[in-house]
């Protein structure tokens, strides 16, 4: 039913290890650029000509930054920032240059889903804190974010499987996992069992993130607890 390869490829654990090094960067990367996207998504927000404090020069200077690292294929982006990752990590291969790589793409597209996910919370829930004497850091911390939250959540989904499909990638800067695999030893070498197998395994984590988090955003959703 498989190819010879398949089965050596098996036997040596190497698919095995090919799921856990793209979950492995998959996550790291996608917990790291959330680290660095929710307070610039917060920023971008609240400086809005909207928001709860106009700085409109601000809004402008970090718009402008978030625009130009997202406007970027991925693959220029990744090429682009082999000496950044080798600055950070001492190495511009493998699997930490490739997790600075998307670090460095998502971390915008992060920030672009958390200030679109704040924007959703009601304007009325916001004025009747500032109508209490709530200070910004207080909203933000006790308003904005606890009402976005199922919103925020369904973002890292989305953002995290994103992250997962530019993994595939990194197979181009001597990156590991299913992206290698598909690359090395299913098109290089003529196994399209292999290809296929890699997609499949894809799209199974894929869906295990899919549901995973959209049971955690529905958990966390008082409108449909009510």
């Amino acid at each position: 039913m498989f190819s010879e390869m398949f089965y050596k490829l098996w036997d040596n654990n190497l698919i095995q290890m090919g799921i856990w090094e793209t979950i492995y960067m998959t996550v790291i990367s996608t917990a790291v650029a959330y680290l660095l996207g929710l307070p610039l998504g917060i920023i971008l927000n609240v400086t809005d000509d909207k928001g709860i404090c106009p700085m409109r020069w601000l809004n402008r200077v970090l718009s402008v930054v978030v625009n130009f690292f997202r406007s970027i294929p991925f693959i220029i982006l990744m090429i682009a920032m082999l000496p950044v990752a080798k600055l950070i990590v001492g190495t511009s291969l493998g699997n930490k240059a490739t997790i600075v790589m998307l670090i460095i793409a998502a971390a915008p597209y992060v920030a672009r889903m958390v200030e679109s996910s704040i924007k959703e919370v009601n304007s009325g829930i916001i004025e009747a804190a500032q109508s209490m004497g709530a200070s910004n850091f207080q909203i933000i911390r006790k308003v904005l974010l606890p009402e976005a939250k199922p919103s925020l959540i369904v973002g890292a989904v989305i953002s995290m499987v994103t992250v997962l499909g530019y993994s595939a990638m990194a197979s181009t800067i001597g990156g590991k996992g299913l992206g290698q695999i598909a690359v090395v030893y299913g098109h290089q070498r003529g196994n399209s069992d292999i290809i296929w197998i890699c997609v499949f395994l894809t799209v199974i984590i894929v869906q295990i993130i899919q549901e995973l988090g959209m049971y955690i955003a529905r958990r966390t959703d008082k409108r449909v607890r009510n």
